[in-house]
């Protein structure tokens, strides 16, 4: 089922962007419409200074445009020993973006992941979850 998250969701990429090219990597990811309100967090590290992104959900901005930790190799996903993640709140039913653009000269590779988990009060769109069932109901007595 796309955008049905029951627990934690990653995904990572390494990608070479071009001088003056953009790079969203979560077009085929299938959370990227999450079902329920996800905590987000974004691990990203650039080859060179230089890079930009954006991290938003629906509308708005989770970060807003800020500069890539430089200093990665390239098809190696950064650690948080010493990469900062980025964090911020999806909300339901709105798509998620990582929105990278490389306004250098250059070919910048990033590499990145992204971690989604739900934080509750999903509306649950066609997932399978149990209704909460009412106890039975208990005769009276005359």
């Amino acid at each position: 089922m796309r955008g049905g998250l029951e627990g934690p969701a990653q995904f990572s990429w390494s990608q070479a962007i071009l001088a003056g090219a953009t790079f969203d990597p979560l077009q085929t990811w299938d959370y990227q419409n999450p079902n329920s309100d996800v905590a987000v967090e974004v691990i990203d590290r650039a080859t060179a200074v230089g890079l930009v992104r954006v991290v938003k959900s629906g509308g708005q901005a989770i970060t807003q445009e800020s500069p890539v930790q430089a200093g990665g190799t390239a098809g190696t996903i950064p650690a948080r020993l010493n990469t900062e993640p980025q964090t911020g709140k999806g909300f339901a039913l709105r798509k998620l973006q990582v929105f990278y653009r490389n306004p250098t000269g250059g070919t910048i590779t990033v590499d990145g992941m992204i971690i989604a988990t739900p934080i509750g009060g999903g509306r649950n769109i066609g997932g399978s979850a149990p209704r909460a069932r009412r106890p039975p109901a208990r005769r009276r007595r005359r």
